[in-house]
């Protein structure tokens, strides 16, 4: 409630105390996570490390952070400086990893265009010589048109239609 006005800002608000010494189940009692968080609270000082029905992500990190906390400031200072270095290794093997992948990505795209521009030469070329060819024939089947042969005869050996060579 509101220390001034004395009213209620939310009645459905509500408290729940667990006195721990209380909390009486065992191990093979616990069936939920609220169960597990409460046994891990009421035992954890016992504990030397993480039981097998506790080795899940939350509860790892849990225990990690009390074994951290046990530490004298030496540990703890020695362990910091370690996890430092242990950081700084992995973020530059990261940054080496990504710039020999920017690297090859770039290499990759300069032997793509490499690739894609011989291709295109290629097809290009081979487009030339079919267009050179089909003028050289139509040029063959001028003079021939011309000469007087037949368009049968001409579209037969020059392997053009006889519309091709009527608009000759």
């Amino acid at each position: 409630m509101n220390k001034d006005t004395g009213k209620v800002f939310y009645d459905k608000f509500r408290f729940k105390f667990l006195e721990l010494p209380n909390f009486d189940k065992e191990v093979n009692e616990l069936s939920s996570d609220l169960d597990k968080w409460f046994y891990i609270l009421k035992n954890m000082s016992r504990m030397e490390k993480i039981p097998l029905y506790l080795n899940q992500g939350i509860f790892k990190k849990l225990f990690k952070i009390a074994e951290v906390s046990k530490l004298t400031k030496e540990q703890r200072t020695l362990y910091e400086s370690n996890l430092k270095a242990k950081w700084d290794y992995e973020h530059s093997l990261a940054w080496a990893s990504k710039e020999a992948g920017e690297k090859a990505k770039i290499e990759g795209r300069r032997e793509g265009i490499e690739e894609g521009i011989k291709e295109g030469i290629e097809k290009g070329m081979e487009k030339g010589i079919q267009e050179g060819i089909y003028k050289q024939k139509l040029i063959t089947a001028r003079k021939q048109k011309q000469q007087g042969m037949s368009l049968e005869q001409i579209a037969e050996f020059n392997e053009l239609s006889i519309e091709e060579i009527e608009v000759l």
